[in-house]
């Protein structure tokens, strides 16, 4: 059949590169993809907002899965109206989607259905917002209720802090995404991302990781998208998984059902390890970046067979998805400036050699000048590899990294560490 992936980023190359492996897969087109999607799929110019102009690609190209990538375009609803056209779509409804869209709806859903997560208030104005903050201990969580592209989030450690988040919020920066806020309970503990594929009846385990999001080595700085990650991750024991799944995964997706919205696609939990049990911090409604470089390098089935089966609610009907026990690595080379203003344009070579490593460079803001391969968005490269322990996938990540020529670009240099310091930790021959 004829697949269509939606997205341009690190997740969708990683996405395309498995879906083009699958036996199902007669052509993969992506839109509007990325140099490194081009080399697995043809690309198309879409636009994910145009409803209507997606339809028409799909009925002309006898699409037979959409895969919808980002967040934006399955909270605005563009899995409906595929499904609308009897259009087998890998992806959360509008209504569902909200798990994501709206940080309110999730920790209201929390409370309708006893699933653990962080005391919050939900304010809808600036004073209101001032005044809740009275009720919550320092440091305290702010976040702006909608889709603020991966910002509107502060971990204030002051009241002073607290304040200017609040203010900065309903500012209007953050345009509607800012029209509400919740405030939230910090939560003590490691914090680790649990991935689930479901589609709205049955539920399957999809593995875990751990990501770092500050920009710098020893988790300084300010907060990312994601400076890398690693897979799985170890601290989530299968004791504490089982507890993931059984209190909060499992009455999230019955929940939800029972609420007129099931839920189909990949449900992504981060999760607070807290003294008290796991804690849900937040949904995403969508494979992480740059999570999912690491599962796709682990994923050792068919992607699209898994991802057909969700889309027509047969999942139960197919074995659960297998991961390679070897762990994967990724590091993010971002552009000077990220995460604020990042440099565009700076010219990129060595990924070839990168891979002759052993290493798979996943491309995420990347486009095509002539004949170079330029950096255009703040996350640029997504270096991967695996290896029998996370030391070993680091060592040979950042030797590929190494190899990799882009004079604008810089990494973190110590992905993975918490792992790392665990494994060497473990007494010899463990």
């Amino acid at each position: 059949m004829n697949i269509l992936l939606l997205g341009s980023g690190g997740r969708e190359h990683a996405l395309a590169w498995k879906l083009a492996q699958s036996r199902l897969c007669t052509k993969l087109f992506a839109a509007p993809g990325n140099p490194g999607i081009a080399d697995h799929a043809e690309l198309a110019a879409l636009d994910a907002a145009d409803h209507a102009a997606v339809l028409a690609f799909c009925e002309a190209q006898r699409i037979g899965l959409v895969v919808i990538g980002p967040e934006a375009p399955l909270v605005d609803g563009l899995a409906d109206s595929l499904r609308s056209a009897g259009l087998a779509v890998f992806g959360p409804s509008r209504f569902a989607a909200q798990l994501e869209g709206s940080k309110a709806f999730t920790k209201e859903l929390c409370e309708r259905h006893a699933i653990p997560t962080a005391a919050f208030a939900r304010v809808a104005a600036e004073a209101e917002a001032l005044a809740a903050l009275d009720r919550f201990s320092i440091p305290v969580v702010i976040k702006a209720d909608g889709l603020a592209a991966g910002k509107g989030v502060t971990v204030a450690m002051t009241r002073a802090e607290a304040d200017a988040a609040v203010r900065d919020i309903f500012s209007g920066r953050f345009g509607e995404a800012g029209a509400e806020a919740v405030i939230e309970e910090f939560l003590e503990g490691e914090e680790v991302s649990f991935f689930a594929i479901t589609d709205g009846h049955t539920v399957v385990p999809f593995g875990s990781a751990q990501d770092h999001k500050r920009v710098g080595d020893g988790d300084s700085g300010p907060n990312t998208g994601g400076m890398g990650a690693y897979s799985p991750a170890r601290v989530l024991t299968p004791l504490l998984e089982g507890e993931a799944l059984e209190r909060i995964v499992l009455p999230t997706v019955r929940g939800m059902a029972q609420e007129g919205m099931p839920y189909s696609g990949v449900l992504y939990a981060g999760l607070m390890l807290t003294p008290q049990g796991v804690k849900l911090i937040e949904y995403n409604c969508r494979f992480g970046d740059p999570e999912c470089q690491v599962l796709m390098l682990r994923l050792e089935d068919d992607l699209a067979e898994i991802m057909l089966a969700t889309a027509e609610n047969r999942l139960a009907a197919l074995p659960v998805p297998r991961l390679s026990p070897d762990p994967a690595l990724t590091v993010v080379i971002a552009a000077e400036g990220y995460p604020g203003t990042p440099l565009k344009g700076g010219a990129i070579t060595g990924i070839a050699a990168a891979e002759a490593l052993g290493a798979k460079v996943f491309q995420a803001g990347t486009a095509c000048e002539g004949e170079a391969l330029i950096a255009c968005g703040g996350r640029v490269l997504n270096v991967t590899a695996r290896g029998a322990t996370v030391s070993e996938a680091q060592v040979l990540a950042y030797r590929a990294v190494d190899a990799i020529r882009y004079p604008g670009g810089f990494c973190r240099r110590d992905i993975g560490w918490r792992e790392v310091a665990r494994e060497r930790a473990e007494p010899a021959g463990r």
